[in-house]
């Protein structure tokens, strides 16, 4: 009969368990029946809920995007640090403050522009033509115009259109590998379902997976976004979660912006308070802000990185993002999915009874008609078919049966071959090949081998006489059982020896799976690896994102977990202040790839996976990401480097003038003289990407600690006032010193007590023991020391407001030098606490 909505109103949306409802209430709720809906009535449920189809969201306009950047605090500051350059004269700082500031937005732009293909992809995962019952026939329509209540018919090979309830079918098995990440084949079979998870929707099949053998009748129950696949385009359609690197830079505008405002309103306020000119005090306090500002953060940071996606390329790891490369670092736990990565992805043939159990086995999957299941497949690769033998009869695998049989002739014999569950196997058996048959301790070895992650198909024969027609179930009786097969999808050798690599770093290995948590437990025994607890995706679904939280730091493995419950297990992480990794290689694994801090994938994972990621393994291996983990970390180190050094230094610089100009009748730097120094003081530091890193930097994990920022620049900072007040003192009351002068003695100190310095307190130990500094960092650094010298007191001096100095004066200046390169470092050691030591 032919149903139509037109009259009643029906309620189309889909329950978050729909399989749970019986066939005959799904049918009337949604106003259909066996033979589908009429095409008008179908052409009026889209028009209200949309097409079936993974729907992109608008992606934000291009200025939107821009703009958001913009208002992160470290890109505002230096926009305003530009500008003021330009407005006080300094068109070439100006030029260069912005264009990093163009060139650092552009890269973020064209990152988020890589998210939102990710979402995109997803179309390719799904069907383009289904087969529907309208107007009472079968008929081809798109498989956008598909709607809940539409009757859909599945053969072997097809993709199946949408989610819904199976009305009938016979001998159903499904490739849900997409949404489960499971490698076995699911069989299938109509009727209500026997609970709530996934891997109970026994009677529903969902978008996206893959029709391996049978064929069935399907109802729609869900389309478009509603599916569990448009669940995980939203999940990657969603804006992404701050990761560490952008929570770190963040905060370390915030600090800046902190110690700026502090600083301009204390020079203001007192030099008002002295009555000093306002337009002057102004510009002043404006260029003390400047001053402040790391202006070339973002191109270090950059170089930085892109050096080290260069040497990540060398490894076999092929960097997106390039901050991810900084996350990859900080990681210090990475949840990782179990196929692929700790295991080969494919199932192989663990072992056989007896070699004519696995003859017996190779016979019934090489006569099957139809296409060969893994398990099939698994089987001949092992064991080919045996010659000389022909297909007479088969009955193919049925869910009641849960057994495939074929007649088989050759070698002078007619035998019926059976295999399929153990259980159903032994169930039509009333012997056993050579020994007594007891049926339940048969069982009992089944079970216990399934619980070692082990998928076992019984074997069973029986032989036909001449004249019996094999053409039924009943056919399958009085066998005799041979024994099992068992199957398994290999451990990785390397993936032990990866994640005890991994711990050495100090980074904790977390499974997340979509198998069955026998297979997890298992796999885990099987490789040694340190694990406590478990959680399946049953119990997460019972709790709120609080209870999971508290739950997560003490769980390491997690079985039958939806797309979205290994999204929360990641938040629920990051929420407990970790730093997290994700590595999968299936469109399940996406939105976990897509929320992580480093998002990871393999070069042989789906189209979809590796849009998400931010990193992509060529090799897939773990062993591989711990050598991306130490160039992370090498990255971090040499950014930090920048910062410590530049927000101290500029700090200093900075609070010695603010202070100096309380006292002193005069600027102590003419405005353009102070972005001078930061200029060149940024230019000493471009060879920092390239410097080589301590040992200790790589570890254990490090994120950035804005408490240990301050504590650096409240330490060195201030040290490095000291030395310049007393360079003041000599200067006033010692030289008399005119303003040109002293403008020239103070400038060539404070360089020169910059510029050397950075060989300090580039590494946390004693200077004398680290590795060396790079050539290129020697380079620029002395090299900006060469220029800075030769400005100040080279035959260009005049222009730039500078005086020659007497050789008396330049010698208490260099004594000064040393005293305070002496201090600096032995007081570094409490400036970098012992834990970061």
């Amino acid at each position: 009969m032919l149903h139509s909505s037109a009259v009643p109103v029906h309620d189309h949306r889909a329950t978050a368990t729909f399989w749970t409802e019986a066939p005959e209430a799904l049918l009337a709720r949604l106003g259909s029946g066996p033979w589908g809906l009429a095409a008008a009535d179908a052409e009026r449920r889209r028009a209200v809920d949309g097409p079936n189809a993974v729907v992109d969201h608008a992606p934000a306009a291009i200025g939107r995007k821009i703009l958001r950047r913009m208002a992160e605090p470290l890109i505002a500051i230096l926009i305003v640090a530009g500008l003021v350059s330009g407005l006080t004269g300094d068109w070439p700082g100006f030029g260069i403050i912005l264009s990093i500031v163009a060139v650092s937005v552009a890269m973020d732009v064209a990152q988020e522009h890589r998210a939102e293909q990710a979402a995109g992809a997803l179309r390719d995962s799904v069907a383009v033509r289904a087969i529907a019952r309208r107007d009472g026939r079968p008929q081809g329509v798109p498989v956008e115009a598909l709607v809940a209540g539409d009757v859909v018919e599945l053969a072997a090979g097809a993709l199946v259109p949408a989610d819904g309830v199976l009305l009938d079918g016979q001998g159903l098995q499904v490739n849900e590998a997409l949404l489960t990440g499971e490698p076995y084949p699911v069989a299938k079979r109509p009727g209500a379902g026997a609970g709530a998870t996934l891997a109970e929707a026994t009677n529903a099949v969902f978008s996206g997976t893959a029709v391996v053998t049978g064929a069935a009748t399907m109802l729609v129950v869900a389309t478009g976004s509603a599916t569990r696949l448009g669940g995980v385009a939203a999940a990657l359609a969603a804006r992404r979660p701050a990761t560490a690197f952008e929570r770190g830079l963040r905060g370390l505008g915030l600090l800046i912006l902190r110690l700026t405002v502090f600083l301009v309103l204390f020079v203001l306020l007192a030099h008002l308070a002295f009555h000093r000119p306002p337009l002057e005090s102004f510009l002043f306090a404006v260029a003390l802000a400047v001053g402040l500002t790391p202006e070339l953060l973002p191109m270090v940071t950059t170089v930085t990185l892109s050096r080290g996606a260069m040497r990540m390329a060398a490894k076999q790891v092929v960097v997106k993002r390039l901050a991810a490369i900084h996350d990859l670092g900080a990681m210090d736990v990475l949840c990782t999915d179990k196929t692929g990565t700790l295991t080969e992805a494919r199932i192989a043939l663990a072992d056989a009874t007896s070699p004519e159990v696995l003859r017996m086995a190779a016979l019934n999957a090489g006569l099957a008609s139809g296409q060969p299941t893994t398990l099939d497949a698994a089987i001949l690769a092992a064991q080919p078919l045996p010659a000389g033998w022909r297909l007479l009869a088969e009955l193919p695998f049925g869910f009641e049966r849960r057994r495939s049989s074929v007649l088989a002739e050759g070698e002078g014999q007619r035998l019926l071959v059976v295999k399929g569950a153990p259980e159903a196997v032994l169930a039509a058996c009333t012997g056993a090949e050579g020994n007594a048959f007891d049926r339940a301790a048969l069982l009992a070895a089944a079970e216990a081998r399934g619980a070692e992650g082990l998928r076992l198909l019984g074997v069973a024969t029986r032989a036909v006489p001449e004249g019996e027609v094999v053409d039924g179930p009943e056919a399958e009786r009085d066998l005799t059982f041979l024994g099992f097969c068992a199957f398994l999808d290999p451990p990785k050798r390397s993936a032990a020896a990866a994640v005890a690599r991994l711990a050495e770093l100090g980074i904790r290995t977390k499974i997340v799976s979509g198998d069955a948590a026998p297979v997890v437990r298992h796999l885990v025994q099987a490789l040694g690896l340190p694990a406590q607890g478990l959680l399946t995706g049953e119990e997460i679904a019972g709790m709120d994102d609080h209870a999971l939280a508290a739950r997560v730091g003490q769980v390491d493995l997690y079985a039958r977990v939806s797309p979205d419950q290994k999204r929360r297990i990641l938040l629920a992480l990051k929420a407990r202040g970790h730093t997290v990794g994700f590595i999968g290689d299936g469109i399940n694994d996406a939105p976990a790839i897509h929320t992580a801090d480093a998002g990871i994938s393999v070069q042989e994972a789906t189209e979809v996976a590796r849009a998400a990621a931010d990193l992509i393994l060529l090799a897939p291996d773990l062993g591989v990401l711990a050598e991306g983990v130490e160039e992370g970390r090498r990255t971090y180190a040499n950014v930090m480097k920048y910062v410590r050094m530049g927000t101290s230094s500029n700090f200093g610089n900075m609070l010695s003038m603010a202070v100096a100009s309380l006292v002193i009748p005069f600027l102590p730097l003419l405005p353009a003289q102070i972005l001078l120094n930061n200029l060149l003081y940024d230019v000493s530091e471009l060879g920092i990407p390239f410097d080589a890193v301590d040992r200790a930097d790589l570890a254990a994990p490090h994120a950035w600690d804005m408490r240990q920022v301050l504590r650096f620049t409240m330490v060195m900072g201030p040290l490095s006032s000291v030395f310049d007040l007393a360079t003041f003192g000599i200067l006033l009351w010692g030289y008399g010193a005119t303003p040109e002068e002293f403008r020239t003695a103070w400038f060539v100190e404070s360089m020169v007590t910059q510029i050397l310095v950075i060989f300090l307190i580039r590494t946390a130990g004693p200077a004398w023991r680290a590795t060396r500094p790079h050539p290129v960092l020697a380079a620029t650094s002395l090299g900006a020391l060469a220029a800075a010298l030769a400005l100040a007191l080279g035959p260009f001096a005049a222009v730039l407001g500078f005086a020659p100095l007497p050789g008396a004066l330049l010698g208490v200046i260099m004594a000064l030098v040393v005293a305070y390169l002496a201090v600096a470092e032995a007081l570094k050691r409490v400036a970098v606490p012992r834990a970061a030591r």
